[in-house]
């Protein structure tokens, strides 16, 4: 069943009422404002977050390892981790900050 069809089922046989729409308007706006916009903001720090990170940046990747930029390119990053290993990531793959993590664990 389309959009279409529910709203030509909610208008009444005489005319187009407004109110008998107003509790789907309701439930667009609160899906919109409590859970769409939010997720949209999260997405557009997290991309600016990663395109502003720069050699030497502590980060945590979405595996939950961690470890220190030490080359950078397009698409990808090589970290350095305990031991000086190396490991080569994608950019996509970093989740936040070492640096702003540690000051929650105290």
């Amino acid at each position: 069943m389309s959009l279409l069809n529910i709203l030509l089922q909610a208008a009444p046989a005489k005319g187009f009422d407004i109110m008998s729409m107003l509790p789907l308007l309701l439930i667009i706006v609160v899906f919109y404002f409590f859970m769409i916009r939010p997720q949209l903001k999260k997405a557009k720090d997290q991309k600016k977050y990663r395109e502003e990170l720069k050699k030497g940046d502590k980060v945590i990747t979405i595996g939950g390892i961690h470890g220190k930029i030490v080359e950078m390119n397009d698409k990808t990053f090589v970290i350095e981790v305990e031991g000086g290993v190396r490991l080569k990531i994608e950019k996509s793959a970093v989740s936040m900050e070492f640096t702003a993590t540690l000051g929650q664990e105290k």
